[in-house]
């Protein structure tokens, strides 16, 4: 028989026994929860307070050519330390290899003698006796960090893997690739346009350590890096080669500042040679000043001068219903109704001047006249199709030359602006205006960049380039046949024939703004010769530039460069011979 004394103690017994298991239950939940259910998430957590992470670094993705040859890499370098401290804890337990013979050992392998490597362990332990880090030697190759790892001395000896950008080309289109800075930050160029297709996404290594330092089991978690993409641009790098040795030759012969020869494909818009000098070799950036790490061709605007004189007669053509054999009548200088005084670059009577006419002997006062047979809004409405004022490929910092608006035009420059001066464009806008008249009037925007291949194999296109109809197909046709004449009647006409070819072509010789006192500068210009061949099926357009020559000052100094340019750009693509005559030669005067 229970009694009500004995009731008593057991009950509570219960009571404590229950409230025990529920409390046991809930830390057998919760560790279920920690370890189980959310142990990623908890572990994530803990790896953000208490863990250690090593980044994993992606490799930055190449720059080809056209063809595949490439033109920027990046390789991995190793910086290798030493830690003297233990280096000279070691030398106590008289280890099987001494640090005498070490040193001699990492010396052979470094480059360096062996009493270098021990005065750099030397001077570290007489600056701080407890120093645990002295630089040995920085950029070390492949085949280095594998000998010095071989060696056996990772106690004291560690080397930390480090990218580094390559242009194994050296200059070959080094002023449109641009360089990365000493962070690996895209400063220019190519490098800094396609940033978000070459760039990696670094991974990273994360573990939790005890008090030892020894990695908890478990806790380690890695992110795989992904690398960059590879960009292919438009490029023919042999061409761009050529192009550079050749101008080079022929702005130091000019005594010119610098040059430039662009080649555009007529068909596609894209840019085939970009090449400049001086060149930038982005291995070696002392080799030239901050000014010419850009590309002149994309950030240098100039006045085009009379190679914009085939833009007037177009707008001419379109906008008055003139044609090649229209007329003006004039001089070597002329008084227009407003005041405006033009004269041309020689001096000549009044000739009942052609339109083709006009071209051939780059008449300013003629151009004038055809030129204002339209209004201002349609001649500013001509150049703005024709891309002054308009970027063409986007390239960091390229400019989008000056086009002022026509309420600023004042007497002068009404006429002026008939021939190519009081605005601005770059020589890639050049190029693109010739390829309109070169491609049946069809303006296609220039292009630069194929494509990028993501590390997965996945290529990515730009959007195609825009394609317009600016002028109409027999207009170009007028166009191109009086370009051929100018090519062929011209003063330049014996020193820029090509063999087999018909060509066109157009000479600008603009002044030189100056800076610091307004106005241009006196006897100093900036030269230029366009055009394009063959012109019975045209294929490639050459753009050929001089900044500032002093041998010739006149766009004479740039024929044999367009003449030699044009020559190698036919023979590169083995572009067919011309099949077509030239239509008979066009009276210059009515």
């Amino acid at each position: 028989m229970t009694t009500r004394a004995t009731r008593g103690p057991r009950r509570r017994t219960v009571v404590a026994l229950a409230v025990i298991l529920t409390v046991l239950a809930t830390f057998v939940v919760r560790l279920v929860d920690i370890q189980v259910v959310s142990a990623d998430e908890h572990v994530a957590n803990s790896l953000t307070k208490l863990g250690v992470g090593d980044s994993i670094p992606g490799q930055r993705g190449s720059i080809v050519d056209a063809s595949g040859t490439v033109l920027a890499s990046s390789v991995l370098v190793y910086d290798a330390q030493l830690s003297p401290l233990v280096i000279m804890k070691l030398e106590e337990k008289k280890p099987k290899l001494p640090w005498a013979e070490a040193s001699d050992k990492i010396a052979e392998i470094t480059g360096q003698t062996g009493d270098e490597v021990r005065k750099i362990v030397s001077d570290a332990l007489v600056d701080n006796p407890e120093s645990q880090y002295a630089p040995l030697k920085k950029s070390l190759d492949t085949e280095q960090f594998i000998a010095l790892r071989d060696l056996g001395l990772a106690p004291y000896l560690s080397m930390k893997p480090r990218e580094t950008r390559v242009y194994p080309n050296g200059a070959v289109a080094g002023n449109i690739l641009g360089f990365l800075d000493n962070t690996g930050a895209a400063q220019a160029g190519v490098e800094k346009l396609e940033q978000k297709c070459l760039a990696p996404v670094d991974g990273e290594f994360s573990y939790r350590q005890g008090r030892d330092g020894v990695i908890i089991p478990g806790s380690e978690r890695t992110i795989d890096a992904v690398n960059g993409g590879s960009v292919q641009l438009t490029i023919n790098s042999d061409l761009n080669w050529y192009l550079q040795q050749m101008i080079a030759e022929e702005a130091q012969k000019q005594g010119a500042k610098g040059a430039t020869a662009t080649v555009v494909e007529v068909k596609t818009g894209k840019i085939r040679a970009a090449a400049e000098w001086p060149a930038l070799d982005p291995n070696d950036l002392a080799t030239i000043t901050a000014d010419g790490w850009g590309s002149e061709i994309f950030h240098r605007d100039f006045e085009p001068g009379s190679t914009f004189k085939a833009i007037t007669a177009a707008a001419a053509i379109e906008g008055a219903g003139l044609n090649p054999l229209s007329t003006v009548s004039a001089s070597s200088r002329e008084t227009f109704p407003n005041g405006a005084v033009i004269n041309d670059a020689f001096t000549h009577p009044a000739y009942n001047y052609t339109l083709a006419g006009g071209l051939i002997d780059s008449s300013n006062v003629a151009l004038s006249k055809f030129g204002t047979m339209v209004s201002p809004e349609v001649r500013y409405d001509y150049l703005s199709r024709f891309g002054v004022g308009k970027k063409t490929i986007g390239l960091p910092s390229e400019v989008a030359g000056t086009l002022h608006p026509v309420s600023e035009w004042d007497n002068q420059s009404l006429y002026t602006t008939t021939f190519g001066q009081y605005f601005t464009v770059t020589a890639a806008q050049l190029a693109g205006a010739y390829q309109a008249i070169a491609n049946g009037g069809e303006k296609i925007d220039l292009s630069l960049v194929e494509s990028c291949t993501g590390a997965d194999g996945t290529v990515a296109t730009p959007e195609k380039p825009k394609h317009e109809q600016i002028v109409t197909e027999k207009t170009a046709g007028e166009l191109t046949r009086m370009l051929e004449n100018v090519a062929v009647q011209g003063g330049n006409a014996d020193r820029i024939k090509v063999p087999g070819y018909r060509v066109t072509s157009k000479t600008g010789t603009a002044q030189v703004a100056d800076e610091v006192n307004g106005g241009y500068k006196a006897g100093v210009y900036y030269t230029s010769m366009v055009g394009f061949a063959p012109v019975d099926d045209p294929q490639y357009v050459v753009v050929v530039t001089l900044d500032e020559p002093t041998k010739v000052v006149s766009s004479a100094a740039t024929a044999s460069a367009f003449q030699k340019a044009m020559t190698q750009v036919m023979k590169t693509y083995r572009v067919m011979p011309s099949t077509v005559p030239m239509d008979e030669l066009l009276p210059k005067f009515g």
